[in-house]
């Protein structure tokens, strides 16, 4: 069990900056990655939509043999993972904002949080919220818009700039200094938002994170694959365009198949 695969999902291509995370982190073990970007965005599903497509998800990457399952997805963590955790024989690793790590960081006591609608609205986003919010203000902010433009390759376009700039102004007012990137897809949009807050403030996202609890969790289990002798291989499988998961993996050294795949 383990040579065989780590299964990553995701609403699209956001997933791949976890992706990158967990294959820098683990370079000896092969991956499946599923970007699910006919369906998405996620965020403007609602929970039972939400559910089973990570249902769907779930059991390709089984039958492709996969040993544990990475929800690279905030929506999909926050409103089907427990179901995930309960319907299939895995384990599996969700991500959510990490709210605790820059409530622990700030020193004006105000956070901002990017996310999709679907985690903002989650119960699981709420509880976690809940901990932390006593003497920390959390300024949320939905990135509705966002998703499909990173998703078309369009992250230097200035509809994009226009969308940063209405998001991220009204938090450099109320003085955030640390900003939770509550989307797998926002990693990729780090250059354009420290241009627009010039550097005043500190970006968190939860990629070394869960590439982390991936090792620690195959660790545990004793499925790492301590095999160095062969290169790890990637599948990539997209049921939309290829163009944009090119776009994103073309500055990573490894051994990636990517395929259009209807699912």
């Amino acid at each position: 069990m383990s040579k065989q695969p780590i299964g990553i999902f995701d609403s699209g291509v956001g997933g791949l900056s976890i992706w990158k995370e967990i294959t820098t982190l683990l370079p000896h073990e092969d991956a499946i990655y599923l970007a699910d970007s006919a369906h998405a965005p996620y965020g403007k599903k609602s929970a039972d939509e939400i559910v089973r497509l990570c249902k769907k998800n779930t059991e390709l990457l089984l039958e492709k043999g996969c040993k544990l399952i990475v929800v690279a997805c905030n929506t999909a963590t926050t409103n089907a993972i427990d179901i995930l955790r309960k319907s299939y024989p895995v384990s599996f690793i969700g991500i959510e904002p990490a709210i605790k790590p820059a409530s622990l960081q700030t020193k004006t006591n105000t956070i901002g949080v990017l996310a999709t609608k679907g985690t903002l609205n989650s119960n699981l986003f709420s509880k976690t919220s809940s901990l932390h919010n006593k003497d920390i203000q959390i300024i949320e902010q939905d990135g509705e818009g966002l998703v499909p433009l990173i998703e078309k390759g369009a992250i230097n376009s200035p509809d994009m700039e226009e969308l940063l700039e209405k998001y991220l102004s009204p938090m450099l007012d109320k003085n955030v200094d640390c900003l939770v990137l509550g989307c797998s897809h926002y990693p990729f949009l780090i250059p354009q938002i420290e241009k627009i807050t010039k550097g005043t403030i500190h970006i968190i996202d939860s990629g070394k994170a869960v590439a982390r609890q991936t090792n620690a969790i195959l660790a545990k289990q004793k499925i790492l694959n301590i095999d160095t002798t062969s290169s790890s291989k990637h599948y990539i499988y997209t049921n939309a365009g290829q163009e944009t998961v090119y776009y994103f993996t073309k500055d990573v050294n490894r051994n990636i198949s990517i395929d259009h795949l209807d699912f």
